[in-house]
């Protein structure tokens, strides 16, 4: 399956937040995310992506391991997604350094997470906040089959323009990449 994904940068966020209460129940969510890698790199050489996200909520946290493959969508970056819960983060990160892999990157978002069903997709929408990172982000995704990735985007732009988010504001910048520019 396909994460069909769009990433806006978002210009007023409490007018956004108004929209998406409006839809669904909100949740906040911290996620600590840790990006692995080879020592060389191969991984991001391949444009590939190998994650452990802890989400700390208020009735739990949690743990999941995801591996993205390579874009299959130049113009939005959406890539094929796998993950699963993990039932112990120490073990994960253990098994992977212990596989060769080391952490190329870790930061954290503070998110508020929306589920909600558009155009017959079930949707998330995540407004997303990375303190070492300028402004606020809405991220909305829905999950598709590579045959109806097309159709499964356009329903994401077009909920997006439900939320007030345009085609100007839509961004491509990788929050690893904000992040690592901050940090040098």
């Amino acid at each position: 399956m396909i994460e069909a994904e769009l990433k806006a940068r978002v210009h007023a966020p409490e007018e956004t937040l108004r929209r998406l209460d409006e839809r669904a129940d909100g949740r906040a969510e911290v996620y600590q995310d840790t990006y692995y890698d080879t020592p060389d790199g191969a991984l991001e050489a391949r444009d590939e992506e190998l994650r452990v996200r802890t989400v700390h909520g208020a009735v739990e946290t949690c743990t999941v391991l995801t591996y993205k493959g390579a874009r299959v969508d130049e113009e939005t970056g959406s890539k094929p997604e796998h993950e699963t819960r993990v039932e112990d983060s120490e073990a994960v990160h253990a098994m992977l350094r212990g596989l060769g892999y080391v952490p190329a990157i870790a930061f954290e978002k503070r998110c508020r997470n929306y589920d909600f069903v558009a155009r017959g997709r079930q949707m998330l929408a995540t407004l997303v906040r990375v303190p070492e990172v300028d402004g606020t982000f809405l991220e909305l995704e829905t999950i598709a089959e590579r045959k109806e990735l097309t159709a499964a985007l356009d329903d994401v732009r077009a909920v997006l323009a439900e939320l007030g988010i345009g085609e100007e504001d839509l961004t491509r910048e990788l929050y690893t990449d904000a992040v690592r520019a901050q940090r040098l």
